[in-house]
């Protein structure tokens, strides 16, 4: 019975009994343990950034005598290079990717020309100088605050400051586990990695906004508030859009998942941080935006009032059921009445046998 009631819950057809709203305490918690392991990770460890931020340089030659990926780290490692990224691409073509060449730009295609069988004039170089990096790197930016400014004008003017200030903070929260936990990895941050966040800043808040309308369409009901208050009505808005939530992320989480196992080199870091940044995303719309929602509404003084009042209602209702007042004793007292006589038995005559008739003569 419970396997059935699991599946029924899992397609939406019942609804979930969570008390989401009254345990974010526990919630908040869980987000800062995880977002004080992300910074760490980027306090300490940092990004490691790929020479598209810090510049260096590309090299590519045809691997003609059959080198694995191994030699070529180990040529590199010889010049000091250990963090050079060697890629076998089809097998036929290597590509490096190191820092400035500099001084050592002549030993450093010789030897690897001579590994490969080939002529050092066959490798090609291209040469990527920081600015570039720095322009993506604005340019994110630029996008990214610009975007922020839309979607706060938006989210005031479709629903209210307050749940753009809640969407917000859950959008910083995606963002800030994302690099900690790439920073974390070791993952070298590319241009895909930036177009990934960008992915996660429009995913996070399209779920966020989703849940506030919910959230919005029930609180409109003033019964529905005075009788459960601001925290009660979210909460049956989360128990009823949970289960959409969680569908609509894991039809998202799959493909994502198979780009990273089964996706190409260059897509494998793109993937993994789409797939961090939407993860944190379903987990942040549903136990960070609406209940950061809930403390900032029930501060103000009608939902402060409608929250005492039920406090009052539900102190109270232990109180008369232990303790009636002195109306309540005195219509539940029993009346003393007189016990009711017995009813009087009636006498019957007995019944007169009838006169057996005279035989005829």
């Amino acid at each position: 019975m419970r396997v059935r009631e699991a599946i029924a819950t899992f397609r939406g057809q019942r609804e979930f009994h969570l008390n989401i709203i009254g345990r974010r305490r526990w919630w908040f918690a869980l987000s800062g343990v995880v977002l004080a392991l992300a910074l760490i990770g980027l306090i300490v460890g940092g990004l490691n950034l790929s020479i598209a931020f810090r510049g260096g340089a590309v090299l590519e030659y045809p691997n003609t005598a059959g080198v694995a990926i191994q030699d070529v780290q180990e040529t590199m490692a010889s010049f000091g290079r250990d963090d050079a990224v060697v890629q076998l691409i089809d097998g036929r073509e290597v590509n490096v990717r190191t820092g400035t060449l500099g001084g050592q730009r002549t030993a450093i295609l010789r030897a690897l020309a001579d590994q490969a069988g080939i002529r050092p004039d066959e490798i090609n170089i291209e040469e990527i100088g920081p600015q570039w990096g720095e322009q993506i790197s604005q340019k994110a930016l630029i996008a990214f605050l610009i975007s922020i400014a839309l979607v706060v004008l938006y989210i005031s003017f479709r629903f209210e400051w307050k749940m753009a200030v809640a969407g917000l903070a859950a959008l910083f929260h995606d963002l800030v586990i994302t690099a900690g936990i790439y920073a974390l990895s070791g993952r070298e941050v590319t241009p895909e990695t930036v177009i990934a966040v960008l992915t996660i800043l429009g995913y996070s808040l399209y779920d966020t906004v989703v849940i506030f309308d919910k959230i919005r369409e029930n609180t409109e009901s003033p019964a529905l508030v005075a009788r459960e208050t601001y925290a009660g009505a979210v909460n049956i808005t989360m128990n009823q859009v949970v289960m959409r939530s969680v569908n609509t992320s894991l039809t998202t989480l799959v493909p994502i998942a198979a780009l990273l196992f089964f996706g190409g080199d260059t897509l494998k870091d793109f993937a993994f941080a789409l797939l961090v940044g939407v993860a944190a995303s379903s987990y942040s719309s549903i136990f960070t935006a609406a209940p950061l929602l809930v403390v900032l509404k029930e501060r103000e003084p009608k939902m402060t009032e409608i929250r005492q009042r039920a406090l009052r209602r539900e102190t109270a209702r232990p109180a008369l059921a232990a303790e009636p007042d002195e109306t309540e004793q005195r219509e539940l007292a029993p009346v003393a009445t007189r016990p009711a006589p017995r009813p009087q038995q009636v006498r019957r005559k007995p019944k007169k046998k009838p006169r057996s008739k005279r035989k005829r003569r």
